[in-house]
């Protein structure tokens, strides 16, 4: 096994992802949402399971489309949640913010409507939860809770599907959340096109096209 691999937003093309692991086989996994997985992950990636790969995801905005997509990712695999937390990934510390900025939630540089998940359920009508949270539909959005979870910890990675200022749709809160979190390198998804850039303070961002194939190896950190 050798380093990581960071997979760019799938749509449902696990091809390339299966055939970077048969070719060296990763340590560990981090896909970057939008996966539209129409049959559960551990069974998409069960030569990669079965094979001792841990696989950690994100979700993207796509994951809400339909009950299944979400259950068929997160119901099936919670295990493997990046958002707003910290794991090891290899010899890596490895953050994720999965989702979308929503206007009616947060959209910065404006100040958020809801700081928290719990603030907006409280507004929600009873047949607008669903299974007993915040509706399906808002299940992709980012709250300001979650940086300020991750604002506390430290990571070498961050990885988030919506882009940091380095991209003409990013976002500075991302550039900031870098920042605190003293990261290494940052590696979105979400805008389908390679991409490299830095954010403000000068930290290294990636962004992968769709099922594009990321490797990445202790030396290759800035």
């Amino acid at each position: 096994m050798s380093g990581i691999i960071i997979y760019g937003d799938p749509h449902g093309d696990w091809q390339p992802l299966l055939k970077a692991c048969a070719d060296e086989c990763p340590i560990g996994i981090v896909i970057l949402g939008d996966c539209d997985l129409v049959r559960p992950i551990r069974q998409e990636l069960a030569e990669i399971f079965e094979g001792g790969v841990f696989v950690w995801f994100i979700y993207g905005n796509h994951e809400k489309d339909s009950s299944a997509y979400w259950d068929n990712l997160v119901g099936n695999h919670p295990s493997g949640s990046l958002h707003a937390v910290v794991h090891k990934v290899g010899s890596f510390d490895v953050a994720g913010i999965g989702g979308v900025f929503k206007q009616r939630i947060w959209l910065p540089p404006a100040a958020p409507l809801f700081e928290t998940r719990a603030a907006l359920l409280r507004r929600l009508k009873h047949q607008e939860r669903w299974r007993l949270g915040i509706s399906l539909r808002q299940r992709d959005a980012i709250f300001p809770e979650d940086f300020e979870t991750l604002s506390r910890s430290r990571a070498d990675i961050l990885v988030t599907h919506e882009a940091p200022s380095s991209h003409q749709m990013g976002f500075r809160v991302i550039d900031d959340l870098a920042r605190q979190m003293r990261v290494r390198l940052v590696v979105h998804g979400h805008h389908h096109t390679s991409s490299i850039g830095t954010t403000v303070d000068g930290i290294k961002v990636i962004g992968l096209a769709k099922a594009e194939v990321l490797r990445i190896h202790s030396e290759d950190l800035p």
